[in-house]
C-alpha cells in the first residue's frame, strides 16, 4: 500500500528527498487537506445572491460594443423613473435575470442593439463575456446564457431617458438629477 502524504513529505523535492523551503501549498479543495484531515472546501460553503451573478453579467454584456441598452422597453423605463427617485441607485443588473444553484447558474438576457450590428456575432461575443466574467468571478459553472434581442435601436431615435428629459415648459420646475 502506498505511503499517503503528510504535510511534512508533501513539499519534498523528488530527487533528494529534501524538503522544498518556499514551496506552495495547495490551492482550497484541490488535491490537499489542511489540518485535520478535512479539506479547506469542506469548512463551510459560500453563498452568491441572485443579484451577485445579474450585476456580473450585466458589466460583463455592456463591455461588448453594439448593445444600445440592456432589458424590455418597459423595464427601461420602470429603470428611468426609478434612477430618479432621491437616493435610488441604477440597476446594473437591469435586464438580466439569473438562476442560481450551488454550483451552476443559468441567465437570461434582453438587449436592444444597434442599428447596423451583426445580431448573431453580437449574441455569441455576450454569451462569452458573461461566461468568462461570471465563472471567473464566481467559481460557478455557466450552464446557458440565453439572448432575447427586444429592440433594434436606429439612430434618430431618442433613447427613453432623453424623452424624459426634455425642456420643462414654462411654469414646471425642471427634474432634478
Amino acid at each position: 500500500m502506498p505511503d499517503t502524504p503528510t504535510p511534512a513529505t508533501m513539499h519534498k523535492n523528488p530527487s533528494t528527498g529534501a524538503a522544498a523551503p518556499h514551496a506552495p501549498t495547495p490551492a482550497a479543495g484541490v488535491g490537499g487537506s489542511a489540518g485535520g484531515g478535512q479539506a479547506v472546501g469542506d469548512r463551510g460553503r459560500t453563498a452568491l445572491a441572485v443579484g451577485v451573478v445579474e450585476k456580473i453579467a450585466g458589466m460583463a454584456a455592456r463591455e461588448v460594443g453594439g448593445i444600445h441598452a440592456l432589458g424590455s422597453g418597459f423595464a427601461r423605463t420602470f429603470g428611468a423613473m426609478r434612477d430618479r427617485v432621491p437616493g435610488g441607485r441604477s440597476s446594473v443588473g437591469r435586464g438580466i435575470k439569473a438562476e442560481v444553484g450551488e454550483k451552476q447558474t443559468a441567465i437570461d438576457i434582453a438587449l436592444v442593439v444597434e442599428y447596423g450590428v451583426v445580431i448573431p456575432e453580437l449574441a455569441r461575443q455576450v454569451r462569452e463575456n458573461i461566461i468568462d466574467a461570471v465563472e471567473r468571478m464566481t467559481g460557478l459553472e455557466v450552464v446557458e446564457v440565453n439572448i432575447a434581442v427586444n429592440d433594434v435601436h436606429l439612430p434618430d431615435e431618442p433613447d427613453v431617458e432623453e424623452e424624459e428629459e426634455e425642456v420643462p415648459s414654462s411654469g414646471q420646475r425642471p427634474k432634478l438629477k
